[in-house]
């Protein structure tokens, strides 16, 4: 029977870590007439070819057959994975171990994996707890394994609530299509050099043409506006500089050496089970032209494996070729990372040597790339703990040893598969990551298929300063200083200072609220911006002087803007600015009592006027009450028209300008209970200790660029100020 088979995606295709994934022929397929056993027989032989997507629906249809089935539901599972499905493959292990908990003890493990790579780690770890739990097998090996399931789990958490400076976008679509794209190649900071089918639509194997579903290079100029913040990619174009592409193989991974000279890629080819041998190529460029593309020696193409992803590069005067190979001699695992030093006299590779254990686990390592600068060797594993599938990770060293084995965490990495980490040549830390993540293009699924990502390495923002006296105009020593977001009063960092100075990070696109605590100080305050900040700008540091003044039980002050209408008890609606000042004073001071004191003009009898300033103090009191400040820190006096800061009348006649500031509201300090202050910790290492240099930071003073301290802003708090124009 002919069958027309439809190629999806090619996962993995260029490293040969798993199959071309074909799906379902025409709807009129005789062979869903099939009976159950034979349908059976049919499916699990797509299955076994790796015909993933075909099987899959012909399980389906046996599923409606039998609902119940253990091993139908359990194959529908195995299809899902395969697909990277990953919800309704953890739902369908599930189903299948409730079916047959002992013909598919492996069920929970399968299902933990799903829902991690589904980014549900809580879930996750419940599973493999039962499976470490419950495993009843002879093979150590597979409750290690589930041990570092968990590990990643963990990780995971932690690295979402603490993520790298970075954010990921994806490349867009005139690079990136329904199928998968990989092994992106930075050509300088202007193009991008990459591999892909160029592809929006499911190609018929049988139907297209096979120049229609190989992967071949493609190249695509970067967009730039003229703030250079845009980073985009222009419409992709075909790559001719040499006879690398084949319309008969898939082509992909190139690499240049660092002259220049010589480019290696891969070729890879479908053998008759579906499976992916590739094999590494090289062309030398001479007399102006390349040449045709070689097969490396048998020392790097093994004949007996897979060779993929190779990259050049030189590491101290040696030039190095790092690639992946799944060969059985001296592995750690599945496919490793190799590297062959190049003898430049003889052109030729030596005899190729594992980059070791502190690198290759006993997983696939893959993708490498290295960076000279650094010292860094940058590669792709599922083996080491991880917060999904396949991770980016980093090394010290090489070729030959490695130390400081590091997992680069959230947002590089996602809890998908994240593979061929490559950074820019210029001078800022970007990069790209191929990945299944949310996000990507698809037509299946929405993790069936790898894209191009962006890398954008956020620029370092922070904001240094001390804390000053505002009477005695000295530093102030062992202060607790608070960062917290703006918009949501959330609290970000907080620490001890000996000093008085502190260095805070404040990522990009955000306000913040920076307060300085002592007892018996008024707590200080700040804001700092991030919000109009590009992630092309450079790194920058905001310099800020914090003041605050010591707390005595006559200190008063006014709080500007606090509008009273002529013979009104409540305040005007343009007040409320204001007054939420004074509810910050009250959130920053927790530990600080206040009297607040409300005032009229000379209009009026004495009695009339004092109950009308008690009116004015009371609903200033259910303002702030209504914003969450406890009534027993508050008390409303009412002053009537004692204390006149303006006169009411100027040479006999009435001054309605002096009389407005007259109708005013002040707050003076009754109370300090230093046991609601905010608990701190002495012995935590303080951020301006990682400067290197204290002593220029305890001279730091106030830049005025960065900062307006004459008046503040309309509503904030001036201490000894007095109210502007009323209206």
């Amino acid at each position: 029977m002919r069958r027309k088979l439809l190629l999806l995606s090619l996962i993995t295709v260029l490293f040969s870590l798993g199959s071309v994934n074909v799906q379902a022929g025409p709807k009129d397929d005789p062979a869903a007439k099939l009976p159950f056993n034979k349908k059976k027989k049919w499916a699990d032989g797509l299955y076994k070819i790796g015909s993933f997507y075909t099987a899959e629906e012909y399980y389906f249809q046996l599923k409606k057959e039998q609902p119940r089935n253990p091993y139908v539901t359990y194959m529908i599972a195995e299809c899902m994975w395969m697909m990277r499905d990953y919800p309704p493959a953890a739902a369908y292990y599930n189903e299948a171990f409730a079916l047959a908990p002992e013909l598919y003890p492996e069920a929970p493990y399968k299902e933990g994996v799903m829902r991690k790579m589904n980014g549900d780690y809580e879930t996750a770890i419940k599973l493999f707890e039962y499976y470490i739990k419950n495993y009843k097998g002879k093979n150590k090996k597979r409750k290690l394994v589930a041990a570092r399931q968990i590990e990643g789990c963990k990780m995971a958490i932690n690295s979402l609530n603490t993520p790298g400076r970075a954010f990921v976008k994806n490349a867009g679509p005139n690079i990136n299509t329904i199928n998968t794209e990989l092994s992106p190649m930075p050509l300088g900071d202007t193009a991008l050099l990459y591999a892909t089918m160029n592809s929006n639509k499911i190609i018929e194997v049988n139907k297209d043409k096979r120049k229609d579903f190989v992967s071949r290079f493609m190249w695509a100029p970067k967009e730039f506006d003229r703030t250079r913040e845009k980073d985009t990619f222009e419409v992709a174009m075909g790559f001719n500089d040499g006879k690398f592409n084949d319309t008969k193989y898939h082509v992909g991974n190139g690499s240049w050496n660092p002259g220049g000279s010589r480019f290696y890629f891969t070729k890879c080819l479908e053998e008759d089970s579906l499976k992916i041998t590739c094999k590494i190529f090289v062309s030398e460029f001479t007399k102006g032209t390349w040449a045709s593309p070689k097969e490396l020696d048998g020392f790097i193409n093994d004949p007996e494996s897979s060779n993929t992803n190779p990259f050049c590069t030189t590491i101290g005067k040696k030039e190095v070729l790092y690639f992946a190979s799944n060969r059985k001699l001296q592995s750690a695992g599945g496919f490793d990372i190799w590297y062959s030093i190049y003898d430049p006299v003889r052109k030729s590779y030596r005899r190729p040597q594992n980059c070791g254990k502190k690198v290759n686990s006993w997983g696939d390592d893959i993708t490498p790339f290295y960076d000279s600068k650094k010292g860094k060797l940058y590669f792709a594993s599922n083996g080491w703990s991880n917060l999904g599938g396949f991770d980016i990770f980093s090394a010290e060293g090489g070729p030959s040893r490695y130390t400081n084995l590091k997992n680069l965490g959230f947002p590089i990495n996602s809890s998908a598969d994240d593979l061929y980490y490559v950074q820019d040549p210029g001078e800022k830390d970007n990069a790209y990551v191929v990945s299944n993540r949310l996000g990507s293009y698809y037509k299946k699924n929405p993790t069936c298929c790898d894209d191009i990502w962006r890398v954008i390495k956020e620029p370092n923002f922070y904001v240094k300063g001390i804390v000053i006296d505002e009477s005695t105009n000295e530093q102030i020593s062992q202060v607790v200083i608070k960062m917290s977001d703006e918009a949501t009063n959330t609290l970000k960092d907080t620490f001890y200072s000996k000093e008085g100075n502190f260095l805070f990070y404040t990522p990009m696109g955000k306000n913040y609220t920076i307060t300085a605590d002592k007892p018996q100080y008024i707590s200080g305050r700040t804001t700092v911006s991030t919000t109009g900040k590009s992630a092309m700008d450079p790194d920058d540091t905001t310099l800020v002087t914090i003041y605050m003044h010591k707390i005595t039980y006559d200190y008063e002050f006014h709080v500007q803007n606090v509008y009273y209408n002529y013979d009104k008890g409540d305040f005007q609606p343009d007040s409320y600015v204001a007054l939420d000042s004074m509810v910050k004073f009250m959130q920053d001071n927790p530990s600080v009592s206040v009297e607040i004191r409300s005032y009229t003009d000379n209009h009026g009898d004495d009695t009339y006027n004092d109950e009308l300033s008690v009116r004015r103090a009371q609903a200033v009191m259910a303002y702030m009450a209504q914003k969450g400040i406890d009534r027993g820190r508050m008390i409303a006096r009412g002053e009537g028209k004692k204390n006149p800061i303006a006169p009411n009348t100027v040479n006999g006649k009435d001054n309605p300008t002096g009389r407005q500031y007259n109708r005013r509201t002040e707050f003076r300090i009754i109370g300090d209970l230093p046991e609601r202050r905010i608990i701190y910790d002495q012995n935590r290492p303080e951020y301006i200790d990682k400067s290197g240099d204290e002593q220029r930071d305890k001279n730091l003073k106030i830049n005025n660029d960065n900062e307006d301290e004459d008046g503040g802003d309309a509503g904030e708090l001036a201490p000894g100020s007095r109210v502007g124009d009323e209206r």
